[in-house]
């Protein structure tokens, strides 16, 4: 499913669990990696959650220092338009209310110094939530 230029870069990739999987890919002398994952839903159990973000803490805890991280897929997040002390991790360009997945998402991010990127740039009000 990868281009061949990218399966030529690609150093390992793993299954971590259904909702998780990491890919490693060696970018101009600069390794990357991508963990790609599915979050539970707002409407699941605490616990659940908690699963999950501690088994992605273990995840980013694992990759090279010096590697770049990409965090991406669905997080099942709302993390809202109010950056007022996470200005380093949320734009100003969310949008609604920040949800309880919203921050325990931004929390993760905050503390492994992780970017929310789709808050950063204004967007459409139609695109923003896809």
């Amino acid at each position: 499913m990868l281009t061949p230029h990218a399966t030529r870069a690609l150093l390992s990739w793993s299954p971590i669990s259904p909702r998780i999987l990491t890919a490693r890919f060696n970018y101009k002398g600069r390794k990357v990696t991508i963990i790609q994952c599915y979050a539970p839903t707002n409407a699941a159990k605490l616990t659940d959650k908690d699963e999950f973000y501690d088994q992605l803490q273990a995840i980013v805890d694992s990759t090279p220092k010096r590697d770049l991280k990409i965090l991406m897929g669905d997080q099942n997040a709302k993390v809202g338009s109010n950056n007022l002390d996470r200005e380093l991790v949320i734009g100003r360009h969310g949008t609604g209310e920040q949800n309880e997945n919203g921050e325990l998402f931004s929390e993760l991010c905050s503390f492994n110094d992780l970017v929310i990127g789709g808050t950063l740039f204004p967007h459409k009000p139609i695109h923003k939530n896809t």
